[in-house]
């Protein structure tokens, strides 16, 4: 079973910025998809950015497009979230996810391995 190690949240202000990281215990990279997510409280579990196997880019949710960016170390099976100009609005718990499924290219993402999830507070 797939872990990850989560790092890089914590407490910025408003403006600033937080890179996640999250590291797997085994080869991720080729997985059907890998993504982001985050919850706030009180809140539903949104989707901040998810990346089909074999795509150059990731899609974003829309307001998030332009601060947000999801990279990945392949040698190193970690996965990346850049985020830039946080917003109080941001705060959240961010998880990233992998949809391992052995399925065609075209198939949606169903995520089935999950982080344990990081803390992000933006102040104001």
């Amino acid at each position: 079973r797939v872990e990850f190690v989560q790092s890089g949240g914590g407490s910025v202000e408003a403006g600033g910025s937080l890179t996640l990281s999250c590291e797997a215990s085994e080869n991720i990279m080729n997985s059907h998809c890998l993504g982001w997510f985050r919850q706030s409280t009180g809140k539903e579990r949104e989707e901040v950015a998810r990346k089909y196997t074999g795509d150059t880019s990731a899609d974003y949710a829309e307001s998030l497009v332009g601060r947000f960016t999801l990279s990945q170390d392949n040698i190193k099976n970690t996965l990346f979230l850049q985020m830039n100009h946080l917003k109080p609005e941001d705060t959240a718990v961010y998880f990233c996810a992998a949809d391992r499924r052995l399925v065609p290219d075209s198939t949606p993402c169903e995520f089935n391995y999950w982080s344990r999830g990081t803390q992000v507070t933006v102040s104001s």
